[in-house]
């Protein structure tokens, strides 16, 4: 049986601490705003929330995959857009700690951790969403600078970040798709760089998402972030960590609306009886805890598997898969054992699963995940 130690229960507990406090208030105002209030992301930046895999040597608190994924489940279980702003600001920091030179770890990852810089990832394009080797932002070498033209979509933190990570075509002659892609550090307040914000989006209105435009960006070849032509692989590597991630988000956005559920059940009454005592009732309560318990399960053993250094891609994408799913359908049920009240937002189980339903999309489709594991257990077909 899988068993958290002392620090990690603590850890655990005291994320629960700060997003009951921080969070619960403010939630919904932030997601009908379409807001972020930064005070939250520079309070958990002070109390060592924000990308903890990172080591001390570069600014964090040196711990694992599974801290994060604690803290990012109990964030998610009182506000997943909240959370997933948080995330976003650190999204990234994993490949740099992955392939970044020395002095791209010393110059990001400490300053990240600190909650003085935000970053993001562009990498999705309007022609390029599950099939990331379709890639076309184009980088071209002159004088010492690549040149970056193209454009990106479904960016977060897109008009906030200090810088993105890019993965661009560095090479248009390329014989394989796989081998033309590097990835590339771009400033956000270099020349040619332009972004503009999405509104009215289903889910995670907190956070910012938005189009990116690259028209003639110059950045020095230093900023190319592990080797030229390997940005496609290192890519697949990062989508291992924070598929996890992900997951964790979906675990506590099903154990949130299990809560709700739950409490609603024991308080309103039909036919002169509470509705827990309905056996179909408790049936559901009785599907709905089994399938959280059993989304964290996966979700748990996958980032042990991150942080004892044999990252499963197979088992990432079974957590990140099932974990989404998990969210959506307890969410689904929250809504129908509150009936009527289910579609009112002051009741919070429409709020969680607007949010749960870009689980099952972003960081790689619920589709995708299955050809993963697919190929894993079966070889390539």
């Amino acid at each position: 049986m899988f068993e958290l130690t002392r620090e990690q229960r603590q850890i655990q507990k005291a994320a629960r601490k700060f997003a009951e406090g921080e969070f619960r208030e403010v939630a919904r105002e932030l997601d009908a705003k379409e807001t972020f209030d930064d005070r939250i992301w520079k309070k958990a930046a002070e109390l060592g929330f924000l990308a903890v895999f990172i080591d001390e040597k570069y600014g964090g608190p040196g711990m694992g995959y599974l801290e994060q994924c604690l803290i990012m489940e109990e964030f998610a279980r009182v506000d997943m857009g909240i959370t997933h702003a948080l995330d976003s600001t650190f999204f990234g920091t994993q490949l740099i700690n992955l392939v970044g030179t020395e002095e791209q770890k010393q110059k990001y990852l400490p300053a990240i951790c600190r909650g003085e810089m935000r970053m993001g990832m562009a990498i999705t394009e309007p022609d390029a969403g599950s099939d990331v080797a379709r890639v076309r932002t184009e980088a071209v070498k002159e004088n010492g600078e690549y040149v970056i033209n193209g454009n990106k979509i479904f960016i977060t933190n897109c008009t906030l970040a200090d810088f993105l990570v890019v993965l661009c075509c560095t090479d248009t002659n390329g014989s394989r798709n796989h081998d033309r892609l590097s990835a590339i550090i771009v400033e956000t307040d270099r020349e040619g760089y332009e972004a503009r914000p999405f509104h009215g989006k289903l889910s995670l209105r907190a956070s910012n998402t938005g189009e990116v435009a690259f028209k003639g960006v110059r950045v020095p070849e230093t900023n190319l972030l592990g080797k030229e032509g390997k940005g496609f692989y290192n890519i697949m590597e990062f989508f291992n960590r924070t598929r996890v991630q992900v997951a964790a988000f979906g675990v506590g956005t099903a154990q949130g609306a299990l809560d709700k559920a739950i409490s609603h059940v024991r308080q309103r009454e039909q036919f002169g009886n509470p509705l827990a005592s309905l056996q179909l009732v408790q049936g559901k309560i009785a599907d709905m805890a089994t399938m959280t318990e059993a989304a964290r399960s996966i979700c748990y053993r996958a980032a042990s598997k991150l942080d004892t250094g044999t990252p499963d891609p197979a088992l990432s994408s079974m957590a990140k898969w099932y974990c989404s799913e998990v969210a959506v359908k307890v969410a689904d049920e929250a809504i129908q054992l509150h009936g009527g009240y289910g579609i009112l937002e002051e009741y919070d189980v429409a709020h969680y699963w607007r949010n749960a339903k870009v689980l099952e999309i972003f960081e790689g489709s619920k589709e995708v995940e299955k050809v993963v594991i697919a190929k894993k257990i079966l070889g390539k077909y």
